[in-house]
């Protein structure tokens, strides 16, 4: 370090550099921590964010974690761990949750938080303390292609109670929840991984639906709420949610009261950065009220060096006040030091184990399974997977009936199948109606196959035409559930 950085206010305590250091939460290649961020999480860099590729067992994530812990105390170590489809700690053999639109249509609150309580014990025995969840997006749209099952439901009630549950079983183990994706994320077809999504609604309407569950989730204690990177013209015309303070500052600071972090959904986005970079994403959150920016999966040195480097810049030229950017470095440290304390503070229950994986009764899952009256499932069974492009928040995981050990015959887009003779086709899928080639190849089998049996262990649309059985999720659990369903284990 030298004297004139110190001079000149970008280095050392309560320098910009170390304030714009303290509100960056990177990913990163591999499965331990490099030393490029190593240095800056000793220097200040708020924490990490792990994703799938950077686990490949619980010990080497605990060592890992271990690691950044050394290197910063009171680093934030967040994950995506919605306990369902989305998932990171079972990401290579799926989840043995059931997922939040089973859990919104089983409707028993006291699960929920059972459940949430233990995904969070497990972050704690992985060393994570914040966990990227819950998704408390009301899935209004059936065409939704980013949100779906990891939505508790349509319902905003539903919703609302249910985020609430989630939080209150997170958070009572020292694990923060982030109650995602502000304000609301539910009613769009399209994904903000790849493009900027519109929800059209006016501020009245988001008062009635889309914010309910957020207010619920505040008042259950989140002590994180996530951005969504959509835009909302009748509330902010100019700003994505990530990027208005209308909808930060406004709405959610003063209007819901929440003063907990404001974390960003990731910035390598295309619906945040696609069109001015990841630099200047970081400057328009800052400067809207985010005190946490996730920035993405695969960040390097010289990436983060140019983001600190956009937000100096952004407060000597008046883009940024520096009050603001220290307020947010101040308030992603305190909450850092605040989970220290809760780990010290917050005993893991015995019964709690890095070694046995939770297993749930079924019986549950398949009573909220949505069928056809009258089907006939019979005894000798093919089944057939269509594997779609993954969304880009799920990535790729074991799912359905393969996840639980049945052996299926995979197809994909332009690929031609043979069908075995003499035995139900039970063609499996996510979202079925959504593109026009499942659509046809299941039209195809029906005609060539009548006994032909459809699941969808997505979101189905409404008129259920390509589902006749519905899922509302695709984890191994859920897969399980569907293979003692159709042996006639159905309520």
């Amino acid at each position: 370090m030298s004297q004139q950085s110190t001079a000149d206010g970008l280095r050392g305590p309560g320098g910009l550099r170390e304030l714009a250091a303290g509100v960056l939460l990177p990913g990163f290649v591999g499965t331990t921590l490099p030393q490029w961020l190593a240095e800056r999480l000793r220097n200040g860099l708020a924490g990490v964010c792990l994703f799938g590729v950077n686990i490949v067992s619980r010990s080497q994530l605990r060592a890992l974690t271990d690691e950044i812990r050394e290197a910063n105390p009171n680093a934030l170590i967040a994950i995506d761990e919605e306990g369902g489809d989305v998932t990171r700690l079972y990401q290579s053999n799926s989840s043995p949750y059931p997922g939040n639109a089973l859990l919104g249509r089983i409707d028993d609150v006291t699960q929920t938080e059972f459940i949430a309580g233990i995904v969070g014990w497990e972050l704690r025995l992985a060393g994570c303390n914040i966990d990227f969840a819950p998704d408390v997006d009301i899935n209004s749209n059936s065409d939704n292609p980013v949100i779906g099952v990891r939505s508790f439901g349509a319902d905003p009630a539903v919703v609302a109670r249910h985020a609430a549950a989630w939080v209150r079983g997170l958070e009572s183990t020292g694990t923060a929840a982030s109650a995602k994706h502000f304000p609301g994320h539910g009613d769009t077809a399209q994904d903000s991984h790849l493009a900027l999504p519109v929800v059209d609604l006016p501020l009245a309407e988001l008062r009635r639906r889309e914010l309910l569950p957020f207010v619920a989730a505040i008042a259950a204690g989140a002590r994180t709420i996530m951005t969504s990177h959509i835009l909302l013209p009748q509330v902010d015309p100019f700003a994505p949610a990530t990027f208005s303070r209308i909808i930060l500052q406004d709405l959610l600071r003063r209007e819901l009261g929440f003063d907990g972090v404001i974390v960003t959904d990731a910035l390598d986005m295309i619906g945040a950065s696609g069109s001015i970079g990841i630099p200047e994403a970081a400057v328009r959150a800052v400067a809207a009220g985010c005190d946490l920016l996730c920035i993405g999966t695969e960040n390097t040195d010289e990436q983060l060096g140019q983001i600190e480097a956009a937000l100096v810049s952004a407060v000597e030229e008046g883009r940024i006040e520096r009050e603001v950017l220290r307020v947010a470095s101040a308030r992603t440290l305190a909450l850092g030091r605040e989970l220290r304390a809760d780990a010290e503070r917050i005993p893991i229950p015995e019964y709690v184990t890095a070694d046995d994986e939770p297993v749930f009764d079924d019986a549950a899952t398949r009573a909220a399974f949505d069928s056809r009256p009258g089907l006939v499932v019979e005894k000798e069974r093919r089944f057939v997977a269509i594997e779609t492009v993954a969304n880009i928040a799920v990535g790729q995981s074991p799912w359905g009936p393969a996840a639980a050990g049945a052996d299926v015959l995979e197809v994909r887009e332009g690929q031609q199948v043979e069908l075995p003779a003499g035995a139900q086709i039970v063609i499996v899928g996510k979202d079925n109606h959504r593109r026009a080639w499942t659509r046809d190849l299941i039209d195809s089998v029906r005609q060539s196959h009548p006994s032909t049996l459809v699941v969808d262990m997505g979101w189905p649309s409404d008129d259920r035409a390509y589902a006749d059985v519905a899922t509302f999720g695709a984890s191994r659990h859920v897969g399980r559930a569907l293979l003692a369903w159709l042996e006639g284990e159905q309520q």
